[in-house]
């Protein structure tokens, strides 16, 4: 199995050896796996368990108090599933990859996720909160109106992040962020996922890249690539796509990281990580950011 995993790119996070074990130990276990699939879930699973990564158990919180998870799973072939918007569900890359095989939709949204979510036997009515965000969401005094009082408390907060004990990086950059994703190769498969809990103090029922095909996550017959980033960003340029769509043209895993990277700072301006499987197992990674961490496994 040829399995890369990152853990998001943004500043240098508080303990990044204790945060590099965990990527490790997930790439391993996801590279017992006998499929693509099974291997990027079984990675992203470890990851959204640990309280050190924005993904799952957690994850950031938005306007209203409550932490919503988001992932996207894609094969090569061009199997696809989506979910987002969950609140009380840490294992939101099971959700994603249960809506690609078990409907004929691309993504379900919100509670009614969160439903089919409980039907099909995973874990809702999770707390995510970590014991480090109670504390910070505890210091905050949020307004109690709608949208749009809510919207103007958070203009300046949007994305702020704050240092913390536990290893996240909670404070910094304002696009600092955890989000989780794995590419994998079988030898005749190709799978990519990525999971996320958003940005911190996005508005309530804000959803970013992650779970928008072609823009966390991406997948054909050339390989697959995972996301991170300034998310709305991400989205507006389709960012794994483009990775992608290198692949597609003859380039390899490396080039196709490193291009699409370029291209993305091109035209926005901001920072994000990608990773790159192709079909062959061979992997790349880039970034722009201060520091993205991965793990490749082959």
């Amino acid at each position: 199995m040829n399995l890369i995993v990152h853990g998001g790119a943004g500043s240098s996070p508080h303990d990044p050896g204790r945060r590099q074990a965990v990527l490790d130990e997930a790439a391993r276990a996801g590279a017992k796996s006998e499929t693509a699939v099974e291997a990027v879930c079984t990675a992203i699973r470890a990851l959204e368990e640990s309280p050190r990564f924005n993904a799952g158990i957690g994850g950031a919180v938005q306007s209203d108090g409550i932490v919503r998870t988001d992932a996207g799973i894609m094969t090569d072939e061009r199997a696809a599933g989506a979910a987002c918007s969950m609140p009380g569900v840490t294992h939101a890359v099971e959700v994603a990859r249960t809506v690609m095989e078990e409907t004929p939709h691309v993504l379900l949204s919100g509670v009614h996720a969160v439903d089919f979510a409980a039907d099909y036997g995973i874990g809702v009515e999770e707390d995510l909160q970590s014991t480090r965000t109670h504390e910070r969401w505890g210091d905050l005094e949020p307004p109690t109106g709608g949208p749009s009082e809510q919207l103007a408390w958070i203009e300046d907060r949007f994305g702020e992040t704050a240092e913390d004990p536990e290893g996240r990086e909670l404070e910094g950059d304002p696009k600092d962020h955890d989000t989780v994703g794995a590419v994998a190769s079988d030898g005749e498969h190709v799978a990519a996922a990525t999971s996320t809990g958003g940005r911190w103090l996005a508005l309530a029922g804000r959803v970013g890249d992650v779970p928008q095909i072609g823009s966390g996550f991406y997948c054909t017959p050339a390989g697959g690539a995972s996301a991170t980033g300034a998310g709305e960003d991400i989205a507006r340029v389709t960012l794994s796509r483009l990775a992608v769509d290198h692949l597609e043209n003859g380039a390899s895993a490396q080039a196709a990281a490193d291009r699409a990277i370029e291209e993305f700072a091109e035209l926005t301006g901001s920072t994000a990580g990608i990773i790159v499987c192709d079909r062959e197992g061979a992997m790349g990674s880039a970034y722009n950011s201060e520091v993205m961490q991965t793990k490749a496994l082959d």
